[in-house]
């Protein structure tokens, strides 16, 4: 049941001018290690101002954050970077805070088309929906003339695609809250719980001749299928008793090798093979225990060759722990309690395969889950899009959960 200074929030929610900034923030760029990603901020520093809440925008202290040594890694290259956070009412920690990120990955489609209440384009569904949502959420409240005794706090991000440094460098400036709700595409699910991810390198070694004498030489390529038999047993050992959360899944912590490369002629044999991949991190499971794992599947591989000649493996890119909301929190009951008093069914509780900023929150202290507008299915896909019923829907459930955890 809702008060009546909930019914005047959920009022008070403009539909039409989230759809139209939902465009606006479409319609800028900010594919990671971009000056878009700059511009992107500097756009949610003025909204948020606007808005009357108080906000810090500061550039992030790129090199002191690298050597951190709880750093989450960075896979591009950036110049500068920009954190953006606005704090609206109330005195001391905030009640809640609503996360979003602003960085997209690559891709050629930010028009930002709406066709039969669908909006299409890059960032449209991971995660520029939630974030519009957001906006539209906390407008509503300043509409509605709500005055909140507890902080609410509002979190854009960049970086979340590359490994999270936005999330990162907004914890480690000391914008905490009691608990937050991150706006990720959750398909009408509420996610407590991600699993984590590693980006591993594998050099494997051969020994290179002419490819009409190829048997005095070894090929990298025929070595490497063996490493790949040897990762898919380690796949299947790692996915036979998943958490609970995780059981709706065919695999909770998958194993992918995404690029190849070897040879340097059609005639000669391959000395060399560089493979590149995405390895999952089990719930509860420590970063280190994870890539031991790894490492000593790779080196127990029953082969007399890689016996003498190992294969390198090396950890590039972001490191995603998983991450979890602690059992008998009451952010799970409360988000659920808002979706349903938005005049929507239960929703699923379940967890996640993915990494997200999830896990440096949790890792902070600070409870956190994900609900937000769009299907992960089609984040990062061509044919990326978000159904804008379901944005105004997560507008509305974020709003109510505001008022009740800060209001």
């Amino acid at each position: 049941m809702t008060s009546e200074a909930e019914r005047a929030v959920l009022a008070a929610i403009d539909d039409e001018r989230i759809i139209a900034e939902l465009q606006e923030l479409v319609r800028i760029p900010s594919v990671d290690g971009t000056a878009a990603e700059s511009d992107i901020q500097a756009w949610c520093a003025r909204r948020l101002d606007a808005l009357g809440l108080t906000v810090d925008h500061w550039q992030l202290d790129l090199p002191a954050l690298r050597s951190d040594p709880e750093f989450p890694g960075m896979e591009v290259e950036r110049g500068e970077a920009w954190g953006c956070v606005g704090v609206l009412g109330g005195d001391g920690t905030p009640g809640l805070i609503l996360n979003g990120h602003v960085d997209v990955v690559p891709g050629d489609a930010f028009d930002a088309r709406i066709e039969d209440g669908v909006m299409w384009g890059r960032g449209t569904c991971d995660m520029k929906g939630g974030v519009a949502a957001i906006l539209g959420a906390v407008a509503a409240i300043v509409a509605a003339g709500i005055r909140l005794r507890r902080p609410l706090a509002v979190h854009t991000v960049i970086g979340e695609e590359d490994g999270g440094l936005g999330a990162f460098a907004t914890l480690r400036r000391g914008h905490l809250g009691e608990a937050c709700v991150i706006a990720e595409p959750t398909a009408g699910t509420v996610i407590p719980a991600n699993a984590g991810s590693l980006t591993f390198r594998l050099e494997v070694p051969g020994l290179a001749t002419h490819g009409s004498t190829r048997s005095r030489g070894v090929s990298a390529i025929e070595k490497f299928t063996v490493i790949q038999a040897a990762l898919q047993q380690l796949e299947a050992a790692r996915n036979r008793d998943p958490h609970p959360l995780f059981a709706h899944l065919d695999l909770a912590n998958p194993l992918s090798v995404g690029t190849i490369s070897a040879g340097d002629w059609a005639s000669t044999v391959p000395d060399r093979l560089i493979a590149e991949g995405r390895y999952g991190v089990r719930l509860g499971e420590s970063l280190d225990d994870a890539r031991k794992a790894f490492e000593d599947a790779v080196a127990g591989i029953e082969d007399e060759w890689l016996r003498d000649h190992p294969v390198k493996v090396t950890w590039p890119g972001g490191a995603f722990a998983s991450g979890v909301l602690p059992d008998g929190d009451v952010l799970l009951t409360d988000t659920v309690q808002a979706v349903i008093d938005t005049s929507s069914p239960a929703p699923e509780v379940r967890g996640a395969p993915y990494g997200s900023d999830l896990r440096l929150y949790a890792a902070a202290g600070i409870p956190a889950l994900q609900y937000g507008p769009g299907d992960v299915r089609y984040a990062h896909a061509a044919d990326e899009h978000v159904v804008l019923a379901d944005v105004l829907h997560a507008a509305r459930t974020y709003a109510l959960l505001a008022v009740r955890r800060c209001g």
